[in-house]
């Protein structure tokens, strides 16, 4: 069984913080996010032996930089993708303020969807299927997930038994790594790398 899952967001990219990208093609990592992800590889503790990644560009591009660094072909996940942001993909977050459905969204993450897009339950369900099926399958021990704040998230709120609607309280930052530790009868989490967040 998988006894550790590394949960790691992709390295910053010139959108971030300004747009809804979502699964917008050819977002890519720009210099600082490159930098991030070099300094992450170095603090993969304990050194996974499987390297999955969403399908994104970004991801990719994170994973990458992983494998080379320690010497790890990357495999692609769709189970990790980022959420579909439907209707809402692609645009400016500034453009979505005083939008109703955007306010419940950001309110009631557990009860709401973007219009078109996927509901955060949904992300959730298809997530922790993917992480439940890597610590039941015998061969994996140490996997690192290369994904997205949103995935990363909704299996962090799923393990510490917490709803949806708390999302805000889990911060989830640009090569930022977050661990599960699994044992027999729970599991633990634990976040280890302030200084590439930054």
């Amino acid at each position: 069984m998988a006894k550790a899952i590394h949960l790691i967001r992709h390295g910053h990219h010139p959108l971030l913080g300004q747009c809804l990208s979502g699964r917008v093609s050819g977002v890519s990592l720009d210099t600082l996010g490159l930098q991030q992800m070099a300094r992450c590889a170095g603090l993969l503790h304990p050194r996974p032996h499987i390297i999955r990644s969403s399908p994104q560009l970004r991801t990719r591009q994170s994973a990458d930089i992983l494998g080379n660094a320690l010497g790890l072909p990357v495999q692609i996940a769709s189970e990790i993708d980022e959420i579909d942001y439907g209707e809402w993909t692609g645009r400016r977050l500034a453009d979505l303020q005083g939008d109703p459905i955007w306010s419940r969204w950001n309110a009631q993450r557990g009860i709401s969807r973007p219009p078109g897009g996927e509901s955060m339950s949904a992300l959730q369900e298809r997530v922790i299927a993917y992480l439940e099926r890597l610590h039941r399958d015998p061969t994996t021990m140490v996997v690192a997930l290369i994904s997205h704040a949103e995935p990363i998230r909704a299996a962090l709120l799923h393990y510490k038994g917490m709803s949806l609607n708390d999302f805000l309280s889990i911060v989830v930052d640009p090569a930022s790594i977050h661990t599960l530790w699994f044992d027999e009868a729970d599991v633990q989490v634990t976040y280890g790398n302030d200084e590439v967040a930054t």
